[in-house]
């Protein structure tokens, strides 16, 4: 496993790291035992970073790390998020009491009496254009309820207004063979200000594995199923905003150029690695197979330059005009 500095926090974080939404909900049937099992085995594979929010599994999620914590001597990092459980997305809900209250409830999930890293949760993007919200956050840190903070955004302009504020840790944002925008500026600026990058949907929500097909069934409960059009959140959220036939043709395309015993999914992990900037990718998994083959990505030898043209260049002939000016 490569290990990354994480921003200004201090910590050497995995390259490859775990986003937890998977073992929370709304990915289709998920076990707690397996999940456990899947837990495990990124802490075997040098994993030491997790990364859920209080709305995975209404919690759910939360309380399997803080069961993990128990069973494991490991030191790792938590990492969690505020904010998507008001009724509504509005600038409002993201005040002192509501941020105060999420944050007591993440505690007690997580079983700690400190956060290490919260990040606001996709708030709108008048949010960034609020101080106080950012002054809420500092006077939790200085309280002692949390460590550090960062924010998860949907748009790369909320990504660029975040980190004017000084104690902004960390971005996480939507980075993937299909999401290509946030290299072209924010890296760069992330670097400049020491930000920690995480990259988050990073297999396209299951798409970048080549696994799926036009026969593909979801179950009714996965956002892959219900909500490819924004019905429940950002549609960007579900196979980075591509229309699923659109991304299936791209998919084959790029299994072209799969370096030989690489799986789509270590390909399309160990092209975000190539970015320095970025701090880690979260890849979800549900299972110690996936975890295992997610892990073995940070472990490839780099891709070859011209691969990544060739990449770059499917990206611009068949994705970029779906994504690139909406996020």
């Amino acid at each position: 496993m490569e290990y990354r500095v994480f921003g200004k926090t201090g910590w050497k974080v995995s390259a490859i790291s775990f986003g937890a939404w998977a073992i929370g909900n709304e990915w289709g049937t998920v076990k707690d035992e397996e999940s456990m099992q899947a837990l495990h085995t990124a802490l075997d594979e040098g994993i030491n970073l997790f990364d859920t929010a209080d709305v995975y599994g209404d919690g759910h999620s939360e309380q399997l790390l803080a069961q993990l914590k128990k069973e494991r001597s490991d030191p790792f990092h938590i990492i969690t998020k505020a904010g998507r459980r008001l009724p509504s997305q509005t600038v409002e809900g993201y005040n002192r009491e509501n941020l105060t209250a999420f944050v007591e409830r993440s505690l007690k999930n997580l079983q700690t009496d400190t956060l290490e890293l919260v990040q606001l949760h996709c708030p709108p993007t008048e949010a960034y254009y609020r101080p106080e919200v950012f002054g809420i956050m500092d006077d939790l840190v200085a309280a002692g309820k949390i460590q550090h903070y960062g924010v998860s955004v949907e748009k790369v302009e909320e990504a660029i207004k975040a980190i004017e504020y000084p104690n902004v840790k960390s971005v996480q944002i939507i980075f993937n063979m299909f999401r290509q925008r946030p290299a072209d500026l924010f890296f760069r600026l992330a670097q400049e200000h020491q930000i920690a990058i995480l990259a988050r949907v990073p297999l396209s929500s299951g798409m970048l594995t080549g696994k799926m097909s036009l026969k593909t069934e979801f179950e009714a409960d996965d956002h892959r199923k219900f909500n490819r059009h924004g019905e429940k959140f950002d549609r960007g959220e579900t196979f980075s905003g591509v229309d699923y036939q659109t991304g299936l043709e791209a998919v084959e395309k790029l299994k072209e150029m799969l370096p030989e015993g690489w799986t789509m999914a270590q390909f399309a992990l160990r092209w975000i690695l190539m970015f320095d900037a970025v701090s880690c990718a979260i890849p979800g998994a549900k299972r110690p197979g996936q975890v295992i083959d997610n892990a073995s990505a940070a472990d490839l030898p780099a891709i070859p330059p011209e691969t990544m043209k060739a990449i770059q260049a499917i990206y611009s002939e068949r994705i970029k005009p779906l994504v690139h000016h909406y996020w």
